[in-house]
Order: C-alpha cells, then sequence, then structure tokens
C-alpha cells in the first residue's frame, strides 16, 4: 500500500472543498450554530472538521471504504494482519479484546496490576479472572509486569483458562518478557492480548523496547494519544495469527463502540500512522536523544534518583522505555505528591505521574531543549525548596502479601449485588462493591469481589491524607467504603 496515503485525512479536506450541506448531525452544521464563544475558545476548524462518518467523510454505504483503507494502511505500518481504530479510548480497545477471547464464567489470566478499564470488563462480561502477581520492588515500593513463570504456572493449574492479558509497558514505562508470555500461552493454543497503551510509538524506533507484535502476541492495544500524536481517545487494537477469530473481534467492538464516532479522532489516528511512517526513526531518535540528556542533567540533582537500570533485571523489569523519566524523591524528604502539585502551581509544568516518593515526565517527539528546561528549572526548584515541602501525611504501604486481596466473588457478582456504605474500619474483612483506584496510574488497590483489609485501607486512607486521588471511589476520601450486604455475601 502506498503509506504517502492518509484516506481520512484526505476525504475530510475533500468534504469542506465541495462545501457540502448536510441535513444530519451533529446540529451545529460546521459550527454555523455554534455560539461565538465557543467557536472563539475551540477553533473554527474543530466545527468545519465534526461531520459524520458515514453520510460525511464517506459516502452512504461506505463505498469509498475510507476507514478501513486507513485501518489496512495502519496494520500494514506496523507489521500486524488487522487494525481497528477506536474513538473511545484503549479503554474500549482492551474490553473488546477480552471479549474476544472469553465469555461468561470462563476463565482469562490477568496480570493484578491491569489498569482499570481491565477490572471494568471483567465486571461486563463475567470473565473469570485467574490473578498472575506483579513482580514487586518491596525496597522501591514499584510493581513491575508479571514473571512469564507466573503465567505459564497459571495455565498449568488452570487448564481450561482461556487466554493471558499482560500490561507493558506499565506506566512506570517497564516492559514486560512478552516474547516468553507468548510462548507460554501459545504452548497451551491460547492467546496473548497485551495492554501496550502506553507503546503506541513503539514500532517506529529499534532503540525503543519490542513492541507487542513483533514478540508474538494475539492482540495488542495502543493508546496513541499517550505517546504518539492522536487526540485524546485516538486508540488502535492490532490482530495477528489465527487464535482469534477479526470477525469476531470487530463484533465485540462494534458492541461496545459508539455509533457516532469521531472524525477528528479518526483524523489523528490516521494522520500520525504517516507521519511515523514517512519520519519516525528520526523523530524518535531526536526524543531518545534528548531524553538521555535530560536524564543526564537531572542525575545530577542531589535528592534526585532518575530510576533506570535498578528497574531492569531478574524478578524486575525485562525493558525500560527511556522516554518514561521517573525520578525518586525519597532523599529529599519530599511527598511525589506535594511536589507535583508545587510545580504545576509555580511552574505550570503538569507531570505524569505522582506517588508517595517519586513524579515522572513523559517525553515525546515532541518535545524540544524549550521544554525540556521548563521541567529541569521545575525540578530544581523542587530540590531548592525541599525544606519548605518536607512533612506531610506519611504514607503506609503494605508489603506486598499486605497488598493482595482474596478474590471472593466475581468481580461481576460483587458489583451489582445490593450493597451498603460503611465505614473504612467496618469495612475490613467484607467483600468490595466497587473499584477504588489510585489515579493515575489507574491501577486498583481494591476490586469489587475482593475482601477487604487493614493494611489496604491504611494504605489507602494515609495515601488520601498525603495527597493520593481515588476518583472512581464512591467516597473518594476513602472515610467510607461501598460493600456487598451480608446476605448478598453469603
Amino acid at each position: 500500500m502506498d503509506q504517502s496515503e492518509a484516506p481520512v485525512l484526505e476525504a475530510l479536506r475533500d468534504f469542506r472543498r465541495q462545501r457540502f450541506t448536510p441535513f444530519t448531525p451533529p446540529g451545529h452544521k460546521q459550527g454555523r450554530g455554534a455560539a461565538r464563544s465557543t467557536v472563539d475558545a475551540l477553533g473554527a476548524d474543530v466545527f468545519g472538521s465534526d461531520i459524520l462518518a458515514i453520510s460525511g467523510l464517506d459516502d452512504r454505504t461506505s463505498s469509498h471504504e475510507v476507514l478501513a483503507r486507513a485501518q489496512q494502511l495502519m496494520a500494514e505500518a506496523v507489521d500486524a494482519e488487522h487494525a481497528f481504530f477506536s474513538t473511545c479510548g484503549s479503554s474500549l480497545s482492551v474490553k473488546s479484546a477480552m471479549l474476544s477471547v472469553a465469555g461468561p464464567h470462563e476463565e482469562l489470566i490477568v496480570g493484578r496490576d491491569a489498569h482499570k478499564s481491565v477490572v471494568s470488563g471483567l465486571i461486563l462480561s463475567g470473565i473469570r479472572p485467574i490473578w498472575v502477581e506483579p513482580q514487586w520492588d518491596a525496597q522501591r515500593h514499584l510493581a513491575h509486569p508479571p514473571a512469564p513463570e507466573s503465567v505459564a504456572a497459571a495455565f498449568a493449574e488452570h487448564p481450561d483458562v482461556r487466554g493471558a492479558l499482560i500490561t507493558s509497558p506499565t506506566p512506570y514505562g517497564t516492559c514486560a518478557d512478552l516474547a516468553a508470555h507468548a510462548d507460554a500461552c501459545h504452548r497451551y493454543g491460547r492467546p496473548l492480548i497485551v495492554d501496550e497503551a502506553w507503546g503506541a510509538h513503539l514500532p517506529f524506533h529499534d532503540r525503543l523496547p519490542t513492541w507487542a507484535m513483533d514478540a508474538g502476541a494475539d492482540v495488542c492495544v495502543t493508546s496513541v494519544h499517550k505517546m504518539g500524536a492522536g487526540l485524546e481517545q485516538g486508540s488502535v487494537f492490532h490482530l495477528r495469527g489465527d487464535l482469534i477469530d477479526p470477525a469476531v473481534l470487530s463484533s465485540r467492538a462494534d458492541l461496545l463502540g459508539t455509533t457516532s464516532p469521531s472524525v477528528l479522532i479518526y483524523a489523528g489516528l490516521d494522520g500520525w500512522r504517516r507521519q511515523m511512517v514517512q519520519d519516525g526513526t528520526r523523530l524518535l531518535g531526536d526524543a531518545l536523544d534528548l531524553a538521555r540528556d535530560v536524564r543526564a542533567r537531572l542525575s545530577d540533582l542531589d535528592g534526585v534518583h532518575l530510576a533506570g537500570a535498578e528497574f531492569v533485571g531478574p524478578g524486575r523489569a525485562a525493558d525500560l522505555d527511556p522516554l518514561q523519566i521517573v525520578l525518586d524523591i525519597s532523599t529529599l524528604g519530599v511527598l511525589g505528591y506535594r511536589a507535583a502539585d508545587w510545580i504545576y502551581a509555580n511552574h505550570r509544568v503538569s507531570m505524569h505521574l505522582a506517588d508517595h516518593r517519586r513524579i515522572s515526565a513523559q517525553l515525546t517527539f515532541a518535545d524540544d531543549e524549550s521544554t525540556a528546561e521548563r521541567l529541569l528549572t521545575a525540578v530544581r526548584d523542587v530540590v531548592e525548596h525541599a525544606d519548605q515541602l518536607r512533612g506531610g501525611q506519611r504514607v503506609e504501604v503494605p508489603d506486598p502479601g499486605g497488598l493482595r486481596l482474596a478474590q471472593a466473588m466475581l468481580p461481576r457478582d460483587a458489583f451489582f449485588a445490593r450493597t451498603e456504605q460503611i465505614s473504612a474500619k467496618q469495612a475490613v474483612g467484607r467483600v468490595s462493591a466497587e473499584m477504588i483506584t489510585p489515579y493515575p496510574p489507574g491501577i486498583p488497590a481494591i476490586l469489587p469481589g475482593e475482601r477487604i483489609t487493614e493494611p489496604v485501607v491504611r494504605y489507602l486512607r494515609t495515601g488520601v491524607d498525603a495527597g493520593m486521588v481515588c476518583p472512581d471511589a464512591v467516597d473518594s476520601t476513602v472515610e467510607s467504603v461501598r460493600v456487598v450486604a451480608t446476605d448478598e455475601e453469603a
């Protein structure tokens, strides 16, 4: 195929050039009906390009196959057999992949470091998760992807399991040994799903970690809006091999997806693919060089530890994305939450992640020396004001055994059970009916169906007091928790 084409962008340009008059949604009619103040804030071009996919981007029967050709180009660009665009983010894409592998009450191996969107998929589908533990760095209080041996052991113990789902890279940039995971799955004739939301850029430079399709995964979910140049909610999921029927995967996506997809998001995906094919090696190479320079300069700051080599090795990650700049500031005695807030308020710089001891910044090919200098200035300022920033609630992080909760009910059964809201202290020993997720990175500490323990409650409560955000909890302060009613639990 001609990778210089961009079917969505070209069709959108033609629609605007030919001055169609739509008597269809969207009701703003290319912005003519939108308030002037709204157009001024968003830009007239946003409204001009906000059209229907059918009877807009393409005709009533999609005879020009605009979207189909754009997806075929994407698949070819990354050496997949099929690519599917999603305008609902990887949260939809990963659910579609899960539902194409397993159904209600069937088993799926899932890393317990999975994103909350995976747990939502378990709730919607009624799939029974077979949890495998991440590799926990007790010294640094950080989870790395599960070991392939853990997945292989889960297959041996659960011969009816339908497949496995692994998250790689993590939001901290640590990567699993996906080739070994794929081998473990394929020995049993089962597919491997990889939630590679943070890895859309990986196929386009050989100095980056191996991406899932090249490692032998069957389905790979990528968020182009994270490390690529797509618009928010722009996601692509890729398929290779014969363990999953592409028609089944497409039908699951159709079941969950919107019937009013955003052409703007499609256009962003299409344009990014062409950009990466034409210039990705140079752009990402420049970004990697910039990251190396930023890392070297940050390493010189007293009290700031730049995470790197210690994240990789036996019992930890298999690789690391160098574009994720993870800074451990625990030696300064400053909470990551407080440092991130200081940087935001005083430097107008938004950090990627903040936890009880770290802050992180993601670099992409959009960054340059000017943005890097703003980051460096902000981090230097934290070091200089460490005396002022110290203090606050210490987060009581349990050891790995204390973080692990027993699954007493299926996530779906607990979520839809009759519930009651009780104090966090009373909730100890009860079965949770909700997700409680420190966000970012969005990995639930408590899942529906898990039996709540005192160490995890203490972790969340001290975390919230320190600055942790748990937006999905019914009570975001975690002073109370939604649990399954006692008779339902019985």
